[in-house]
């Protein structure tokens, strides 16, 4: 058994102080991501800092919009009264994650910064640029049936496993964050990383710092959003792909259009050509068939993926069908 130091502060500078000054240690909340990494030997922090006695699990209003603390469990905001009324695209995305099991522990902010679960990743006698770089990537010629289509490099192919992440770029969320040098804020679209030269880097996180919270602003898309994950199988299975949609509709024009995609990138991938696309189009599959062939340019399928090529614009044509309620 791995020996490492465990400690539980109360108050906020002090969990980061603890990080700021170990760059080994690590922050845990739930624990359903990273204590499974340390069991298979792939992470091996030498200070686990728990942030449970953090206050930092409050939903609520905040400034125009929704402030869901990092703390928050899946399973409080997917049930949420305000969330489902005013982001119901969330709380699709939150339910059709994980089990209820993971979901009644897992939070908001370990959500968001769970590492990729490419299987070669996992397995420590494999190559990988992300657990060890500089050993090379053993998807890129391996097994990739699971792996990216869009925004990889010669180091990386792995995708981003969150469901929720996808949801919440597409509604232009904002990433609160704490750390050594103050707070700041961080768009959503900006919070994860493509793997460039430097995959084992996720986030554009500091040393130190801390998610505190996501803010999302008010918008129009509380009727009709949908959140499709298409998987293996019906439960705890992590996506092949998913879309999450959400349509702003007058008369059955498209007056706002929020799209993103899972499954495909090494971060949750914004549509925002498409979106601009729908604006002003009339809510129909041939406008949503214009739209998925736009979103799908420059994509670029592997040896064992190129099935979501066809499943990429299929996917998001029915998302956006489920959405404007269209037969």
């Amino acid at each position: 058994m791995n020996q490492f130091q465990y400690i539980r502060p109360t108050k906020q500078k002090a969990a980061i102080d603890a990080l700021a000054k170990d760059t080994s240690a690590q922050f845990v909340a739930g624990g359903t991501n990273l204590i499974d990494l340390m069991k298979r030997g792939v992470m091996n922090p030498q200070k686990l800092v728990d942030i449970n006695k953090l206050p930092l699990g409050k939903i609520e209003r905040e400034n125009g919009g929704l402030r869901i603390g990092a703390l928050a469990s899946n399973t409080a905001v997917s049930e949420d009264k305000l969330v489902l009324s005013t982001q119901p695209l969330l709380a699709q995305a939150l339910k059709a994650g994980a089990s209820a099991q993971l979901r009644n522990v897992a939070t908001v902010g370990g959500n968001m910064l769970q590492r990729t679960r490419c299987t070669y990743f996992y397995d420590t006698t494999m190559p990988c640029n992300k657990r060890e770089p500089g050993s090379g990537c053993g998807a890129l010629e391996g097994i990739n049936r699971m792996h990216a289509i869009f925004g990889f490099s010669d180091k990386c192919i792995a995708v981003h496993p969150s469901d929720m992440s996808v949801a919440l770029v597409a509604l232009d969320a904002t990433v609160l964050v704490s750390g050594p040098r103050g707070d700041r804020r961080i768009p959503f679209a900006d919070f994860h990383r493509l793997p460039g030269d430097t995959p084992q880097k996720d986030t554009n996180l500091e040393q130190g710092e801390l998610v505190t919270a996501v803010d999302i602003p008010d918008g129009p898309f509380t009727k009709n959003v949908h959140y499709l994950k298409v998987r293996e199988r019906a439960s705890y299975a992590f996506a092949l792909l998913s879309v999450a949609a959400a349509l702003s509709l007058e008369n059955g024009t498209i007056k706002d259009a929020r799209l993103a995609m899972g499954g495909v990138a090494h971060k949750p991938w914004r549509l925002n050509e498409a979106e601009k696309f729908l604006v002003g189009k009339p809510a129909t599959e041939e406008s949503f068939r214009q739209a998925a062939d736009i979103a799908m340019r420059g994509a670029k399928a592997f040896k064992h993926n190129a099935y979501k090529l066809k499943l990429g614009p299929n996917s998001i044509v029915q998302a956006l069908k489920n959405a404007a309620a269209v037969a």
